[in-house]
């Protein structure tokens, strides 16, 4: 009986579910999280053949189609800690990962190093380096990303270097790392950067972003999700119970 397998199918990418949405709420106050979704499709069709040159087609159940990120705009939140940044607008920080390779986040929790270098609370240095090595009594990072400081031994402003943000063309489609960490793919194209233009967006110094996650919305998903698990283990009970059915005719 094809119900058993679809019933089965269904409970299978109803538990996937949970965990997504569960990972959603555990990441309720990761700095700049970016929610997941989970997507299904149908399977393929059978024709069955009820008459004489009739058939029906009847579904075989659905399957996971892929789990996507949104990157929609997070709640930005006033810290009034200088090295805290929030984007406001669609682009990354880029940073240098330990293989080489480049990494992108919106977490902007930076700090200053033992060597002077601006990096992120897992010690990931921004690209292109910023430096500042020498003591200073102001800090200001302006929304083009120029950083400027005041130094103690003088009392002008002193620009050390610019952030420079990125975009790219599909932000879904890039691959997730820990520690709040994307990589670029095939999918999400090359990173475009932003020359000050603000077509990645404006940096606002002092703020944090928070995650984007609505925990109302979440929770009525994690019950719809929760009633489709129970009813595809309703599904089974049924189909067992005809069964059982079955075989006592035959007897």
């Amino acid at each position: 009986m094809n119900s058993l397998y679809i019933a089965s199918i269904g409970m299978n990418n109803q538990q996937l579910n949970i965990d997504v949405i569960s990972n959603n709420l555990a990441n309720i106050n990761t700095p700049g999280y970016k929610r997941s979704e989970i997507n299904f499709k149908d399977l393929y069709y059978q024709d069955i053949v009820v008459g004489k040159d009739k058939s029906i087609r009847v579904g075989l159940g659905s399957k996971v189609d892929g789990i996507n990120r949104v990157f929609t705009q997070g709640t930005l939140n006033e810290t009034g800690n200088v090295l805290d940044l929030a984007i406001d607008g669609e682009g990354f920080f880029r940073i240098l990962l330990q293989d080489g390779g480049f990494g992108y986040t919106r977490d902007g929790s930076f700090r200053i190093d033992g060597e002077g270098n601006v990096v992120t609370v897992e010690g990931y240095k921004l690209e292109p380096p910023l430096n500042i090595d020498q003591a200073f009594s102001e800090l200001t990072v302006s929304g083009d990303g120029t950083v400027s400081i005041m130094p103690y031994d003088s009392g002008e402003q002193v620009d050390v270097g610019r952030i420079t943000l990125v975009r790219f063309t599909n932000p879904s489609g890039l691959a997730s790392m820990s520690g709040n960490i994307y990589t670029e793919t095939v999918a999400s194209g090359a990173p475009q950067e932003d020359n000050g233009d603000g077509t990645a967006g404006n940096i606002r110094q002092g703020f944090i972003e928070g995650a984007n996650i609505n925990v109302i919305e979440e929770m009525v998903n994690m019950i719809v999700a929760q009633r489709a698990y129970e009813i595809n283990s309703k599904a089974i009970k049924a189909s067992d119970e005809m069964m059982g059915i079955t075989n006592n005719i035959k007897q």
